[in-house]
């Protein structure tokens, strides 16, 4: 797709990988060639499978240009709460293959997916706006209220608990952990069982089940959207 995302189709799947050779920050530039992977799955009709290098899915949004402001920070952050809602309204299942750290950003694109496997190890997992001094995104706030355990949505955008990869699994990050070795090949059998599903009815009810969810998370981008439009 570009040189930051490959996108590899095989049968019934497609494997989208994130890597740009250091913590697959989600830049304007990752977000663009993640979207056009996607366009290109959508137009495949396969289930998705969203992987990115060994250690790391991402570390998140680039946080030299969010710090620095302007058009480009704000085109970030709305891009990528808009992959967000993508994802989670994707009209194929959609699994997440989490190589090690998911942080910030990355989180909420786990919360966004239909089934997440987890690699084991010395990983982190989970939303530290709040210890890196950034206020939550409402979009962000709304994402994590529809997915996570009720128990852990406080410990989590309150005061920005991070989780080791079982921890996520009992937070709501995942749904469950393999050894890192057979990560991808667990996300993409996975991703094969989904593809069995009737995708018309899948979609319809992807819509249905999140709905309530969704209208929520889309307000909250606007909201979002117009206190960011204040401060240009």
């Amino acid at each position: 797709m570009g040189d930051l995302v490959a996108y590899d189709r095989s049968d019934a799947i497609s494997t989208i990988t994130m890597d740009d050779g250091k913590v697959n920050a989600l830049s304007l530039e990752m977000l663009a060639e993640l979207g056009a992977a996607l366009d290109r799955a959508e137009a495949d009709m396969v289930a998705v499978v969203l992987a990115g290098r060994a250690g790391t899915l991402s570390a998140g949004f680039d946080l030299r240009v969010l710090r620095g402001g302007g058009s480009d920070a704000f085109d970030m952050l709305m891009g990528g709460f808009a992959l967000s809602v993508r994802m989670l309204t994707f009209p194929t299942p959609v699994v997440v293959a989490c190589t090690g750290h998911a942080i910030a950003m990355a989180s909420f694109l786990l919360l966004s997916a239909d089934y997440r496997i987890g690699a084991a190890g010395p990983f982190r997992i989970g939303a530290n706006e709040v210890a890196i001094g950034l206020t939550m995104p409402l979009a962000a706030v709304e994402i994590c209220r529809a997915r996570l355990a009720p128990a852990h949505f406080n410990r989590s955008v309150v005061n920005a608990e991070m989780y080791g990869p079982a921890g996520a699994v009992e937070a709501g990050f995942l749904d469950r952990v393999v050894d890192e070795a057979d990560l991808v090949a667990a996300a993409q059998e996975a991703a094969r069982a989904l593809a069995t599903l009737d995708m018309t009815a899948h979609a319809a009810t992807k819509l249905r089940a999140r709905a309530q969810a969704l209208s929520a998370i889309r307000s909250a981008v606007e909201e979002d959207e117009a206190f960011l439009r204040t401060l240009a």
